[in-house]
Parts: C-alpha cells; structure tokens; sequence
C-alpha cells in the first residue's frame, strides 16, 4: 500500500534539495510524476513523502529530504511534489498519494540531532514551519505523517493541538494522519504514556488515524481493542479513522483493481522516457559555485584528465540515499558521464584517492541500501601518492569528494561539516600540484571548503540515475548550471543557523562583528549560483509607490543575458518590512522565476505581491496580519540583490 518513494524508485532522480537548488517546481513535478508512475506500476498507492520540513541546521542529515531553509521556496516545492505524486485528484492514472511530513516543527532539532526534541516559538511555526505544510495541503495531499520528536514538550503524534487545531481546524487538512515508524508506541518511550495502550489512546485522541508500525518491537495501536473494550475510547473515534483510511483506499482503486500487470509494469520501470527527466533534473539542480580563472566548461579537445575521489565511481553514491530499488548496472557515475563524452580521444585516468570511513554508529539502513561488501578499501597514503601522480600528468583534475550517502539522510546527523576521513589531505595535494582543477561537491548538505579556493567548485548533489551523464554535460558546456543554494551556506559549523531572513536585533550596523574571530556572513548566500554566462538587471518599475491592505502591487524587472553562451537565471524578489505589530527579518522571499535567455536577450519578468505576501503571523496579535508600513524590496540573482525600490501600504 505504501512506501518511502522519496526521489525515485527504479529511475533514481536527484535528491529533493537538489529538486530544490534548480528554483524549478516544473522540474519537483516532473520528477516525483516519474517516481509516483513507477511506485503505482509495482502496486503501491502511497508514498511517505515529501518532506516538507524546513531545515536552518547543517549538521542535521535530513536536510537532504527538503527544501532547504525557507518558506516561500518551500512551499513552491511541496506543491510541486504533491501534484507530480498525486496528479489532479486522488486516484488518477500512474499516480500515489503524498504523504508530506514531519507534522510538524521537525527540522528544528536540538543541534541538528536526529529525532531530538524542537522548541519553536509560535512565531516560526505559524511564519516558517508550516507555510509548506499549507502549501501542500492546497495542492490536495491525501496524506499527512506527524513527526518523531516532541514540540515544546508534547510529543507531536500525541499532540491534540497540533493535529487538530493546527492541522485540520487552521489548515483545512481532510485526509488522514499516520504516524512516523512506531511514533505512536514511542510516546510512551517520551515518558508522555504510562504504557503501550495509553500511548495508542492519546494518539487516537490527538488526531493520528493509523500507526505506522514500529521496525522493532510492539504496535501500539494494536491494543486498542482492549482500550476500546476499557471504555478509553469510542467506536465513534475507531470508525472515523478507519473511514478515513478506508476512503483513500476506496478512491486509489485498491478495491476494484488491486493486483498488478507485471508486463506494464516491467515497460513503466524501463521507460527511457522516465531516465531523460531524471537527466534534465540533474542538469538543472546543479550549482556552480565558483568558475576559477573561467576554467569551465572545459574543452572536449582536452587531452588528459584525472578523475580523483572516493565518490567519483560509486553507483550507490551517486543514486544518494533513500533509495530501495535501483538498478545498479544503469547508473551513470561520474567517472562513466566523462568516458562517454569524451571518448577515446582524451585519456582518462581514475584514483579514488581515500577510502572513506565508516561510520562510527552504523547506519539502521546500512544492511538495506549500502552493503559493507561493495565498499572499496584502499591504502590512503599510496592511493593518495597515485592520485597526485595522475593529476600532475593531466591537463586537468576532476576532484569529486563529498559524502557517502549512507553518512546523510534519517539517522544521519553530524556535528561537523568538514570532509570526512582524509578528503581534505586529498584536495590540498591535488592542489599542490598546480593542474587546473575542478572540485565537484557529492552530498546534500553544505561542508567545510577550506583550501579550495584554487578550484573551480560545482555542487552535483547525489544527481541519480542519469547523474554521471548530466555532471559531464555541464562540465563539457552541453548544458550550462543555473542551479542556486536553497540555503545560506556557512563559513564554519559554529555559526549555524544562520538563516538569510534573521531579525535586526541589537547594533546592526555591528551584524559582522559578532563573532571576533572570524567573518559573520555566509560563505555563500541563500539563491546564489553562477552560470557560464552572466546577467544584468535594470528598469525595476512597480505599479504604485502606495497601496492599501488587501490591494495588489506589480512589480517587473528587466534581465538581459550580458555572456556569450545562453544560460538560466532565477530571478527572486525579496522585502523588508521597516515596522508593524512585530519586527521582521531584514529580508524575505516573496516571488522567483527562472528564465532561459539568448545572448544579448532582454526579458521583462514580472511579480504580483498580494495581500498573503505582505501579511504575516503576529505574536502580538495572536493572528494574522497585514501592516500599514513601509517596505524595501530588491530584486536579483541572490539573497544580497542591490537593485532596490520602496513602497507603503496605507489605508
């Protein structure tokens, strides 16, 4: 009935943050389309995702699942990813339903720790946490998963306002509630329950319909029998629940036509069709990062290139994690992407370098989807001491480091960020050589980039089944990156969060001062990426310099491909609201499209900002509000855009 399908099941898809980096819901949409086609081909009508969970925290490994850091963005890509998932109405053709999650507050795990507890002011849940749920909600997902950890103390699967008033009085959710894997039976682990069956009780009575069930050990909801028979609970409450499992079953189909046709099936996993979106999709979430001395894209006439890094010719790696039903055999690794390119004309040469560590904890996924036995081993100092000779013989190195998926994902967190094992001594030897290098970036997260200011750096994310083959095309100028972070990326772990969207607080004109010893901002900011090509913004026009709550401002911007190739740019629109019931951070997304232009090529793009885009939870007002104020906006290619206009909304 239902399954983890988060980005693929035979035709593995990029990661949902690197759905994310391509500022592209057509592209979320067309992935989870070929994802929930294959799932429904096997005979599954259900998936656990997306994961909607906002995430500010490096050091949490679930980052990976989501959207990044912010809510705008966010809720674009939940509702992408209902409608490629579900379609336009529960039960149509080739479709699932989507399960968004964790409800909710999630991804504010106490420093980044897997299911820790998370203590959100009301503020940040009503602003920042839940606009993806909504969003979702909107887009008609049939399904909601409460989450592991307790919010401000109350477990969130036992947690009657958060399931109920939150979720189905505020946001209007209909469809029915599961738990996480043996969330229910874990209230009781909380010490909220005084034992199995009173945890299945204050589940069923805070809103959960059906229990996942546990991996290990006893279903709680399995005792409701003799809760029922207790008086703890009515048949009221079972029939309402079971309803509402039963409907969704009813409009899948699953009564009527409940079994599989292996022969379309079979077609469905194999469609070349299915491997081209997953191709594009990579292609398009990639992030340029830096283009040292304009060194990509390079030359197919390039006579010579190492290939170097543990992650450079992994299959499992490059499919990234969550995944159960890949085809191994068909998975482009980078290594194969550049082969095939380039051909018998330029030598390619491969070291893996370093053997990347195990991890200390093993991973509760590791028997499933990373067997030890596939792992390579090698002599770190003679594979080092050969990658160096590779790199200094070639015209130019191709560093492909990062992370092995099975170090990210659920039951992945880390307290640091830099390259684990000896990925850094690899780097800064490669370096040392002098041969031009480019430093392409394998995980789902940011890390610690100290010492690669030589290279040229471009974030591939784990790019899935076709992911070899889209890392060389934008390598060799086949296709050009318009990728952009869906988060800030931190200089140093100590600094994280560090959201874009932060308050003004105390002295800002000292915002850079805060830390001594170090600089305060970003490596790299929220929507930032180049391109092989650049773009110039002009003529920022807005329809009004006043409007009145609940009326609409227009605003449209010039952008003009200035470079010599055609290449994609986001554009994103940001505002600052100067006072009102409540301060506000200093800048929000409000609207972004990406646009493709020819050289030379001028396009006006236009944004409407309404009343939800200027209004916003108070805590002041316990409510939702629209200011009379000023406002600053600014529009351009990142987060820190100079081309700025104001406004005021004004009775």
């Amino acid at each position: 009935f239902g399954f983890d399908v988060i980005h693929g099941l035979r035709t593995i898809l990029p990661v949902p943050l690197a759905l994310a980096a391509s500022w592209d819901p057509g592209v979320a949409e067309a992935a989870q389309a070929v994802a929930a086609a294959e799932a429904r081909a096997i005979g599954l009508h259900w998936t656990f995702a997306p994961m909607v969970d906002i995430a500010r925290d490096a050091r949490w490994g679930r980052m990976i699942e989501g959207a990044g850091e912010d809510p705008v963005l966010g809720a674009a890509m939940a509702a992408a990813q209902v409608r490629g998932f579900q379609g336009d109405y529960i039960g149509a053709p080739g479709r699932v339903i989507a399960g968004p999650k964790h409800f909710a507050g999630y991804g504010a795990a106490f420093g980044g720790r897997d299911y820790d507890e998370a203590e959100i002011s009301d503020n940040e849940l009503w602003n920042l946490y839940l606009p993806p749920f909504k969003a979702a909600i909107e887009a008609g997902a049939g399904n909601v998963m409460s989450a592991y950890m307790a919010l401000n103390g109350v477990p969130a699967s036992g947690n009657r306002w958060l399931l109920a008033d939150v979720l189905r009085d505020a946001l209007g959710f209909e469809g029915w509630v599961v738990t996480d894997a043996g969330a229910a039976a874990d209230l009781e682990t909380h010490h909220y329950a005084a034992d199995l069956r009173d945890a299945a009780v204050r589940a069923l009575d805070a809103g959960i319909d059906m229990e996942m069930a546990p991996p290990f050990g006893e279903a709680a909801f399995a005792t409701l029998p003799q809760a029922l028979e207790a008086g703890r609970i009515t048949e009221a409450q079972l029939d309402t629940a079971v309803r509402r499992v039963l409907e969704a079953k009813l409009r899948m189909g699953l009564f009527e036509a409940p079994y599989v046709d292996l022969s379309a099936a079979a077609a469905t996993l194999a469609a070349p069709a299915h491997r081209e979106v997953a191709r594009v999709a990579a292609e398009r979430s990639a992030v340029l990062l830096e283009n040292r001395d304009g060194l990509l894209p390079l030359t197919r006439e390039t006579g010579s290139i190492a290939v170097i890094g543990p992650l450079a010719d992994g299959a499992r790696d490059t499919a990234g994690p969550w995944v159960f039903a890949q085809d191994d055999a068909e998975t482009v690794t980078v290594l194969a992407g550049i082969r095939a390119v380039v051909g018998n004309a330029t030598r390619v040469d491969y070291s893996p370098g370093v053997t990347l560590p195990a991890r200390l904890h093993k991973s509760i996924f590791e028997d499933d989807i990373h067997p030890q036995a596939r792992r390579v081993v090698v002599d770190d100092d003679t594979e080092i001491a050969h990658a160096v000779r590779l790199a200094s013989a070639a015209e130019v190195a191709v560093l492909v480091l990062g992370e092995a998926q099975v170090m990210i994902g659920e039951h992945a967190s880390r307290s640091s960020f830099d390259l684990p094992g000896r990925q850094q001594e690899l780097l800064e030897a490669v370096l040392a050589t002098g041969t031009p290098t480019v430093l392409l970036i394998m995980t789902g997260r940011p890390v610690d980039l100290k010492g690669a200011e030589p290279a040229a750096r471009m974030m591939i994310w784990y790019p899935g089944t076709r992911g070899g083959e889209a890392v060389a095309n934008l390598l060799f100028g086949a296709a050009v990156p318009g990728g952009k972070l869906p988060y800030a990326w931190p200089r140093n772990i100590g600094q994280v969060p560090l959201p874009y969207a932060h308050l003004r607080s105390h002295k800002p004109d000292w915002a850079e001062e805060r830390y001594w010893n170090e600089a305060n901002g970003p490596l790299y900011p929220f929507g930032y990426g180049l391109s092989y090509t650049s773009f110039s913004y002009s003529g920022l026009n807005l329809s009004a310099e006043r409007i009145a709550p609940g009326e609409t401002l227009e605003v449209s911007v010039e952008v003009t491909n200035t470079g010599p190739v055609a290449g994609d740019e986001v554009v994103q629109l940001y505002i600052h609201q100067r006072y009102g019931t409540a301060a506000r951070p200093v800048r929000e997304l409000k609207g972004f499209e990406r646009v493709t232009l020819a050289p030379g090529e001028t396009r006006v793009v236009r944004f409407t900002l309404g009343p939800d885009d200027l209004s916003y939870w108070s805590a002041a007002t316990r409510d939702r509000v629209q200011d009379e104020s000023r406002f600053d906006l600014w529009v351009g290619g990142d987060s820190t855009a100079t081309l700025s206009a104001a406004f005021e909304v004004r009775a």
